[in-house]
Formats: C-alpha cells, sequence, structure tokens
C-alpha cells in the first residue's frame, strides 16, 4: 500500500505530509481488514488468508463485468 501511495504522489508529481501518508495508509489498512472480516468466514475468528482472497477474487471479478468480459 505504501508503494502505491507513492506512486500516486510521483505520478501527481506532489509531496504529501507524513500525517497525510500515515491517514491514508491507515484509511487503506481499514479497508483491507473489513474485506477480510467481511468474506473471511463467519463465527468468532477471521480467517484473513481466506478473506483477503475471496475480497481479491470478488474485486476483479467485478472489474471484469463493469468492463463488459464476463
Amino acid at each position: 500500500a505504501t508503494s502505491g501511495l507513492e506512486m500516486a504522489q510521483n505520478a501527481a508529481r506532489l509531496s504529501w505530509k507524513a500525517e497525510k501518508v500515515d491517514a491514508r495508509l491507515h484509511h487503506i489498512m481499514l479497508d483491507i481488514h473489513h474485506a477480510c472480516v467481511n468474506y473471511g468466514g463467519e463465527g468468532k475468528q477471521t480467517n484473513y488468508i481466506q478473506g483477503a482472497n475471496i475480497a481479491g477474487f470478488v474485486k476483479v471479478a467485478d472489474a471484469m463485468l463493469a468492463q463488459g468480459v464476463l
């Protein structure tokens, strides 16, 4: 996620303060956590591997549908 933020800064020729980078990274990590919890199974414990894999699959499938591939 940090590399993606760095690439975004470079592409826009911007320089963000450390606080802004930290805030954006925190938001990204919260989104990842919520996706893992959402798809990581039911019960007391979240299977983060399962959640991350399913969330990634759904994200790619949604993008393919949006592009009319499927």
